[in-house]
């Protein structure tokens, strides 16, 4: 199903564009306009006592930074109770993306889709002559990045700053994670181009 003629974004509900894992959004194509995905911090859209099937705070931020490398927004909904307050567990979740974020935004917060297509390791994000490459499920000595054709200038542990050794291909960039201690949400490249 393609955007109705005048919308202004293109929604897929529950899911990353191109996806169809939990049957929303089948035989919805990818179009040109701007992506959102929206998703729930538990089970249910709104407040519901009995939903007690909440995301973890790593699966909340992996969700975020996927959306980030396929180039779409994410819309979390949080239902308030009847009183109007949000429910600790909701708050302790959105405090650990927040913190998370305080340290890892610049990856995130006004960058594009990266260079990359998303691959099962992850996924890349790029601003100006950035590109942040997300590490989510990776357990290797060496990550290769195919088709990546940009000059590199250097790549760092990031925020650390820990210098990554790499190797410029004719076919892509090979990154050594020789002596990198992964992180278990996110290890985050910063690779400077030119």
């Amino acid at each position: 199903q393609k955007p109705f003629p005048g919308e202004d974004f293109q929604m897929f509900e529950k899911d990353l564009p191109g996806h169809s894992t939990k049957e929303f959004n089948v035989g919805q194509e990818v179009s040109n306009l701007p992506l959102e995905m929206c998703e729930t911090i538990n089970r249910s859209w709104g407040f519901n006592l009995q939903d007690r099937g909440f995301k973890s705070p790593r699966e909340l931020i992996q969700l975020l930074v996927k959306a980030a490398g396929y180039n779409t927004n994410l819309l979390l909904n949080v239902g308030p109770m009847p009183n109007g307050r949000i429910q600790r567990e909701c708050v302790v979740r959105l405090e650990a993306i927040g913190k998370w974020l305080q340290k890892y935004g610049e990856s995130i917060y006004g960058t594009r889709g990266g260079p990359l297509a998303p691959r099962g390791w992850g996924v890349t994000t790029q601003k100006g002559k950035t590109v942040f490459v997300h590490i989510l499920n990776y357990q290797d000595k060496a990550l290769f990045l195919p088709g990546f054709k940009r000059r590199v200038r250097q790549a760092t542990l990031f925020p650390e700053g820990t210098k990554i050794r790499f190797k410029q291909l004719k076919e892509g960039l090979l990154l050594d994670l020789t002596g990198v201690k992964l992180n278990e949400i996110d290890t985050v490249i910063k690779v400077s181009v030119k």
